[in-house]
């Protein structure tokens, strides 16, 4: 991956990029309040200051691309919940088949990584479906590209995987073999903070 951190199994970003990002994400809250009407930014820079693994996710979210902003907040957990928000599916993700297992089946050529392992490296996980659905209630995403989808254990069983993208005012959902791998399909992730 390609955040700065120390060489320790702690997932932890030097200063000067912790407050790099944090700024980062300060705009884009502050850009796009409809994504977070009522939410106060100061809330969530302390819940990110105080939890360095989750604010290094957020750098890996960001460092490939995935523009990540704050969609939801669950009063229950005090959790907020990031999405990535990059108007197309992030460019350092794409080219990825579904999993390992994908990756493994694939004799030629095989895509450098897949979905699932490099959300699990980055700390997050692939939007669900009906995440993917909520994502685009709040602006338009993937309108040149698409983003696999978490794909339930009967579809992937049988070899397949699910993905989506926005096309003519809708959101599809289809499916492909789960060692496909396209230049223009990546994946979203969430982020609980």
């Amino acid at each position: 991956m390609t955040a700065e951190h120390d060489n320790s199994d702690k997932k932890e970003l030097s200063l000067e990029r912790r407050e790099e990002l944090l700024k980062t994400l300060q705009d884009r809250f502050k850009k796009n309040m409809h994504r977070h009407e009522g939410f106060k930014w100061e809330s969530l820079k302390d819940k990110l200051e105080v939890n360095s693994e989750k604010l290094w996710s957020l750098n890996e979210m960001e460092t490939s691309g995935g523009e990540p902003d704050v969609v939801s907040y669950d009063e229950i957990t005090d959790e907020y919940m990031f999405y990535d928000c990059s108007t197309e599916s992030p460019k350092g993700r794409r080219s990825t088949c579904y999993d390992r297992e994908a990756l493994e089946s694939r004799k030629k050529p095989p895509p450098k990584h897949n979905a699932i392992d490099m959300a699990t490296e980055m700390g997050i996980e692939l939007l669900t479906e009906e995440q993917y659905r909520e994502l685009q209630n709040l602006g338009q995403f993937d309108l040149k590209t698409s983003s696999w989808v978490q794909t339930p254990s009967n579809i992937r069983e049988l070899g397949g995987a699910l993905f989506c993208d926005y096309r003519y005012d809708h959101v599809f959902v289809y499916h492909n073999g789960a060692s496909s791998y396209y230049a223009a399909r990546g994946f979203r992730g969430s982020l609980k903070v």
